[in-house]
């Protein structure tokens, strides 16, 4: 699947799940958060769209998204960058998609 459809997608599911991303230039990697109530995702626009898939697939993984309507080629996807992110065993969420 490409990477411009999957995280569309992505986002997709986090609105499902009641955050709203906001993407901005910075010194920080990313994450979610709770601003005045709101609950957002920040993404960094300086950091390459694998990076964003790839905290956004950590971020539905780490949150209840089990009754959460999932397009079957979608989970399949999550599945295979959640399998690589915990053979990583390290603090990157970066995700590479495989050619």
């Amino acid at each position: 699947m490409k990477n411009d459809k999957l995280i569309l997608e992505l986002e997709e599911i986090v609105g499902q799940l009641g955050y709203r991303i906001r993407k901005e230039r910075g010194n920080f990697r990313g994450d979610d958060c709770v601003l005045e109530g709101d609950k957002i995702i920040m993404l960094n626009k300086n950091q390459p769209v694998e990076v964003h898939i790839g905290l956004l697939a950590k971020f539905i993984q780490s949150h209840d998204h089990e009754d959460q309507f999932i397009k079957p080629a979608i989970r399949k996807e999550l599945e295979k960058i959640w399998d690589r992110q915990m053979a990583r065993k390290d603090p990157e969420f970066e995700f590479n998609e495989e050619k």
